[in-house]
């Protein structure tokens, strides 16, 4: 497998995560969002993602065949379902459905709001991009503490790894990077802590 990716993008970070808690191989081809006007919108990336983002899942099966898929939540459910074990979604079906309700908050009720395409057109139209993505993460932060103080048990719901915890700590290296408090979040940062302690998060991190 092949992992087209950006160092700080946290949809590209999730995704890392994933593959290293379930243990699958893969190359690392990075794609620079800022080099050159954004290596992601030359051709030859475009090729790959006609969507100009990150992380491109890349692989060939046998007989040759190459597959493509982009969107981190999307990769995480083919993951989750071609490599099952071990899991990142519980058994129980409403136990699912709070992983997938605290994922989305993340995926799509914070990171777009402050993602690198909608702050450069922010700054295009003489927005301050600092402080919008400060307000919309804030916002979403409120929301993800109540529901982790709803479902946490050692990780974000309940006592395993799920794709919600896998969310969790990129967001909150992106509350950081807009200089939000986290005094306000303890259930987050006990459970950013907690899998942080864990080989395949570790192995992920930006740095």
């Amino acid at each position: 497998m092949k992992l087209y990716s950006y160092w700080r993008s946290s949809a590209s970070w999730r995704v890392r995560t994933a593959l290293h808690f379930k243990g699958v191989a893969f190359e690392y081809v990075p794609v620079h969002l800022l080099k050159d006007g954004g290596e992601q919108n030359q051709s030859a990336y475009r090729a790959l993602n006609p969507g100009r983002t990150v992380p491109t899942l890349e692989w060939t099966e046998d007989g040759g065949h190459v597959r493509r898929l982009s969107q981190s939540m999307a990769i995480l459910e083919y993951l989750e379902e071609t490599h099952p074990r071990p899991p990142l979604l519980p058994e129980d079906a409403f136990a699912r459905g709070l992983v997938r309700q605290r994922a989305e908050q993340v995926n799509s009720g914070m990171q777009p709001l402050h993602n690198l395409s909608v702050l450069q057109r922010l700054v295009a139209l003489g927005v301050d991009e600092n402080a919008w993505a400060h307000e919309w993460i804030a916002r979403g932060a409120e929301a993800l503490e109540v529901l982790a103080k709803a479902s946490a048990g050692k990780h974000f719901v309940g006592d395993a790894v799920t794709f919600a915890d896998v969310l969790l700590v990129p967001q909150l290296y992106n509350l950081r990077r807009f200089h939000v408090d986290l005094a306000p979040y303890p259930t987050l940062t006990r459970l950013e802590s907690a899998a942080l302690k864990l080989p395949a998060f570790q192995a992920a991190l930006p740095e």
